[in-house]
């Protein structure tokens, strides 16, 4: 079932999935698994290069190889602008703290507030994937995927609706009003199912 709110079209998985991140456990995982890199939207390219200098010299050596002979982004074999990848794995962006645990250089220099820009929209929305219809409608789906079975795990055990769990990057990128509507359409949502 899907839900429409302004111009976006949410599947109702998003107010029925519980979910929660568990680093302690997935160590990350998303950053290193998969076929290609996170999705970029264009308007992020320009955020990003403006980043690179800052996170440069955090990035691990195997990484700056790649920006160096192919860029920071590339597009993948569907045709999709995504960030570049080392070796077939981790996001170029990405580094490993001392207990091996990988993460965002943009993030962590974000959160230190040397840059302004948090990290691609792809990542901070994650497992929700947005799709652009032919008439510009933005489709919210989410994406099930093994590498983040402990954080529906967690998410269940903790009764974080996903939308609840996503709501700073939801806000990011449709706004305070349209994420007051999510919050509208989740009460109707649980009247109707209180009705039964």
């Amino acid at each position: 079932m899907m839900i429409q709110i302004d111009d976006t079209i949410i599947s109702t998985d998003l107010f029925d999935t519980r979910f929660c991140c568990d680093l302690s456990v997935c160590k990350g995982e998303c950053c290193v698994e998969g076929d290609s890199g996170a999705p970029l939207e264009r308007e992020e390219l320009p955020e990003l290069e403006k980043v690179l200098p800052v996170v440069w010299d955090e990035l691990p050596e195997k990484s700056r190889e790649v920006i160096k002979q192919q860029g920071f982004s590339t597009v993948d074999g569907d045709g999709d602008l995504v960030t570049s990848i080392v070796n077939g794995c981790e996001c170029v962006f990405a580094y490993f703290d001392e207990d091996g645990m990988c993460k965002c250089a943009i993030e962590r220099a974000y959160k230190e507030g040397r840059v302004d820009f948090y990290k691609p929209i792809s990542c901070h929305l994650y497992p929700v994937r947005l799709e652009t219809l032919r008439n510009g409608t933005v489709a919210l789906n989410v994406h099930r995927w093994k590498v983040c079975r402990c954080a529906f795990a967690k998410g269940q055990e903790e009764n974080v609706p996903l939308y609840v769990f996503l709501k700073e990057p939801l806000i990011r990128r449709f706004g305070k009003e349209w994420y007051e509507k999510v919050e509208i359409a989740a009460e109707e949502l649980k009247k109707m199912e209180d009705r039964g």
